[in-house]
């Protein structure tokens, strides 16, 4: 059921970085996202599929992980992804349209925790040094990161208590609480 999908499909921050993504599931994911709608279906975005320890690394560098966790540098050397989907804009078919970024990368989280992998996307990146440590032709340009692996952490997702505070967080056993406002909070009547 989707709705089961889309409740597993929480952000994770802690992999089991000893199982790398395998190449042909990152493909498989790129071609969800290719399957996806975009804006007069211009199609101007591309991936870059990173899924070696060397390069995991490379990339790892250069992302800053959970704002709501000033505290915490990010995961710790054995709880890094094992794999990255870099979504990139190729500016020489034309610029962003902005919804598509997000329709495909839902379209990725959907897939991965289908395929029983975490996800979560970055978009606290330093383009500037990641582009070219990667080799990256100046035509492309770096939207967001979506780091992949298998979870090392458990993430309950609960109703948004009544001092309306939606920051993500940590309990004493590790345990990621992701704060959620309920329906009733969402739809607007008039």
């Amino acid at each position: 059921m989707l709705a089961d999908l889309v409740v597993r499909a929480r952000s994770v921050r802690k992999f089991e970085q000893a199982e790398l993504v395998q190449v042909e599931i990152l493909r498989h994911l790129v071609n969800l996202a290719r399957l996806s709608p975009c804006s007069a279906n211009r199609q101007t975005l591309k991936f870059l599929l990173v899924a070696d320890a060397e390069r995991n690394a490379v990339v790892f560098g250069h992302l800053a992980w959970a704002g709501y966790l000033p505290d915490w540098p990010g995961p710790s050397e054995g709880e890094r992804p094992g794999g990255y989907i870099l979504l990139l804009n190729d500016e020489e078919l034309g610029p962003l349209k902005e919804v598509d970024a997000g329709i495909v990368l839902q379209s990725l989280v959907l897939g991965a925790a289908r395929a029983g992998l975490a996800a979560c996307i970055l978009g606290t990146v330093d383009r500037a040094k990641l582009q070219p440590a990667l080799g990256l032709p100046a035509r492309f340009r770096i939207l967001y990161v979506l780091a992949l692996g298998k979870p090392a952490e458990s993430v309950v997702v609960e109703a948004v208590g009544p001092d309306g505070d939606v920051r993500y967080w940590r309990d004493v056993d590790g345990l990621f609480h992701v704060p959620k406002r309920t329906l009733d909070d969402l739809i607007v009547e008039v």
